[in-house]
């Protein structure tokens, strides 16, 4: 049977996370997103990694070694100064970390390949950030945890509470989501016993695609547009009125609340006050919410989880270019995850096509 894009078509069976998009459900590894979210990233990709919530030793130990593994090697300086000014960070970045693929990388893959990849990207991302506005490489600081650490590389500067917070919720919530293009793009590289890298290698170029990783450009433009709250009713109620679509409300796949938006409106509610950015874009839900209920009755538009990450990323002052590498920073890790997970059990990937060209005899 035929399905365009293999549609609603079971490739693969999981332990790692399950979807379901009707109800507004999403798990990690048994776990609903709201049992986690007082995690930090670490103790997050530590449960996606070995299949269980670490102890006090394990989070520790895990911490350790992502901190370690941020370094770059001289063939990765050399190569992030050495690529075309005009090329893309996610270019960038697929190019660099195919680099990595040395005799350590080959089959079987492993966890401590995993941290290793994970560690590394935001030290590219940021490597390559400041080398394109002529800024000085800022070395890792060992002391900072993942998310704080590739703030602090961006700018060389500790970011604040409510920032680091609101970022590490953000990454944690775009962890995993299923068999997405880019997981299953991984999957299918792994599955001919090739090494983790070029399965990694694979999925930034799948993120790249706009379809798939593209930046939340829209909801900034909203946001901007809107710029204070007493602007928000009467800009929102004219695009309304105009038919134009609100960005960063509704999904393709949640056909109701985005369980991830509710977890990361929650971690943004307890930094109440704390950033005006974030602020508005509370205010601007609220506000949105109310007025698509008003105007679309019996329409189930709720926010999703790229509202919120437009909001973080403006707030933080990040370069629309910076957006989809900072996805890839934490999906790396649910990558890594389906990459391990299919090894285990490992089938090679070769579905049947139907020929529909010229007739022969």
């Amino acid at each position: 049977m035929f399905r365009e894009g293999l549609k609603g078509i079971i490739a693969a069976q999981t332990a790692i996370s399950h979807i379901d998009g009707m109800q507004g459900i999403l798990v990690y590894r048994g776990y609903e997103i709201g049992e986690i979210k007082e995690l930090t990233f670490e103790e997050a990709a530590f449960l996606l990694w070995y299949g269980r919530i670490p102890t006090r030793e394990d989070a520790l130990e895990i911490k350790k070694k992502l901190s370690t593994n941020r370094y770059l090697t001289p063939i990765m300086l050399d190569i992030i100064q050495i690529l075309p000014h005009e090329m893309d960070m996610m270019s960038v970045l697929r190019t660099v970390i195919s680099s990595e693929g040395a005799a350590q990388y080959k089959w079987k893959p492993s966890i401590d390949q995993a941290i290793r990849l994970t560690a590394v990207i935001p030290t590219i991302i940021a490597c390559r950030f400041n080398l394109m506005n002529e800024k000085p490489f800022i070395e890792p600081d060992p002391e900072l945890n993942h998310v704080d650490n590739y703030l602090y590389m961006l700018s060389g500067m500790r970011p604040s509470k409510a920032i680091a917070s609101a970022l590490e919720s953000y990454m944690i919530l775009t962890l995993e989501h299923g068999m997405n293009a880019s997981a299953f793009s991984a999957r299918v590289t792994v599955s001919t016993e090739s090494d983790l890298v070029s399965a990694i290698t694979a999925a930034i170029g799948t993120m790249k695609g706009p379809l798939h990783g593209g930046a939340p450009s829209g909801v900034i433009e909203l946001l901007n547009e809107i710029g204070t709250r007493d602007r928000a009713e009467s800009v929102l109620r004219e695009k309304l009125v105009k038919g134009e679509k609100l960005m960063g409300f509704g999904h393709r796949v949640y056909k109701t609340h985005d369980p991830r938006a509710i977890a990361l409106r929650k971690k943004l509610l307890e930094n109440m006050g704390e950033d005006p950015s974030l602020d508005l874009a509370l205010y601007v839900e609220e506000k949105a919410i109310e007025l698509l209920a008003e105007s679309k009755p019996g329409r189930s538009l709720y926010t999703n989880v790229e509202f919120y990450a437009a909001a973080i990323m403006k707030s933080i002052h990040l370069p629309s270019d910076l957006f989809t590498p900072t996805f890839t920073a934490s999906r790396v890790v649910g990558w890594t995850a389906h990459v391990l997970e299919q090894a285990e059990n490992n089938s090679i990937y070769r579905p049947q096509s139907e020929y529909i060209g010229k007739q022969y005899c």
